[in-house]
């Protein structure tokens, strides 16, 4: 019996050398099974006419095809946002948050069940890490918002559940089948990952030669003091190696960081606090987002008012830093930046 074709965790490189060793096919049946999975959600790919002229060949392939993109157990949504629950094959389950956008659809998608990092501030890390997702896992995700939901999804960030560069392997994977214009065909462009600053993650992506994609760095605290009492990664990776690691990386062209600097009244939102993020960022080239905390279990700390929101961006503007103040969306549903892991 041939093996099972996982369509989900398959670039279309690998997918045609299945079909050519498996079946004496190639890329012309490769593309039109892409298609139909990705494009037109897989449901009726003996009725394509690559297949409907072959029935023995569809016969086959019907026997071996898989896809396991997980269940969506519930759907949550709030002013246009959407939080959706997938439960997978071994009754975990993970959170991805469609966020609507003037011209398109955001995916926030999720890279593991749980986190290791111990972020304080992170719903997610205080759930524990439970396990990495496959490939499959996390292109399912964008497989259900589109085809299940009925979402036009056209860009992805990695910013859920999880820490993307500690399941490096998978999800590049699955940036390389999102990207392919012959399945989800997401530019680079429209893709984003977040990491909580991992330099060894950085640094393998720098090697990969992507330059397009978008890289998104969560900050939170302007010296080794205050980050590594937020974030635990800080003490294996301090701020100096961070930005030289930063420093080293291939940017394109007018390309720029992307920083994410999530404001906690009384920890990180001091006057101080700004003066010295200005100086971590300056000389790179970076757009920060200040986001509001949004309140998760056992982290007892506040959110600043509009007005502190306002004053720490404009210390940063006055020296130099491009700063957008992101507004808190899907708080109540526990659908924002932190929240997700209340499940």
């Amino acid at each position: 019996m041939k093996p099972m074709i996982d369509i989900l965790s398959l670039p279309l490189d690998e997918l045609t050398r299945t079909m050519r060793n498996d079946y004496g096919k190639g890329l012309f049946h490769a593309e039109a099974l892409y298609r139909e999975v990705f494009k037109n959600g897989g449901n009726n790919i003996g009725n394509a006419p690559e297949f409907k002229g072959s029935p023995r060949l569809w016969t086959a392939l019907e026997q071996t095809i898989h896809l396991s993109p997980g269940q969506v157990e519930k759907t949550i949504e709030e002013e246009g946002l959407v939080k959706f629950i997938t439960e997978l094959t071994d009754g975990l389950k993970i959170e991805s948050v469609i966020i609507p956008m003037t011209r398109h659809n955001t995916l926030c998608v999720s890279s593991q069940v749980g986190c290791k990092m111990g972020c304080k501030f992170c719903q997610t890390a205080r759930m524990g890490f439970k396990r990495s997702l496959s490939t499959s896992e996390i292109v399912g995700q964008v497989f259900n918002a589109r085809h299940h939901l009925g979402y036009d999804i056209k860009n992805i960030v990695f910013m859920g559940m999880g820490e993307p560069f500690d399941n490096f392997d998978r999800v590049m994977t699955a940036v390389k089948i999102l990207n392919s214009q012959k399945g989800c065909d997401i530019a680079l462009r429209h893709m984003t990952i977040s990491t909580c600053g991992v330099v060894p993650g950085i640094e393998r992506l720098a090697q990969m030669n992507l330059p397009n994609i978008r890289l998104a760095i969560s900050i939170n605290g302007p010296d080794d003091a205050t980050r590594s009492a937020l974030m635990p990664v800080n003490r294996r990776w301090p701020l100096a190696a961070l930005k030289k690691c930063l420093e080293a990386y291939p940017l394109p062209p007018r390309g720029v960081f992307l920083f994410e600097y999530i404001l906690i009244k009384g920890v990180n939102d001091s006057m101080d606090h700004a003066r010295k993020l200005s100086r971590f960022i300056h000389p790179l080239p970076v757009r920060l987002n200040l986001i509001p905390y949004n309140p998760v279990t056992g982290f007892d700390h506040q959110s600043p008012s509009d007005e502190q929101m306002h004053d720490f961006a404009q210390m940063l503007t006055d020296k130099g830093v491009f700063v957008i103040k992101r507004w808190s969306r899907g708080r109540s549903v526990s659908a924002g930046c932190g929240q997700l892991g209340k499940i």
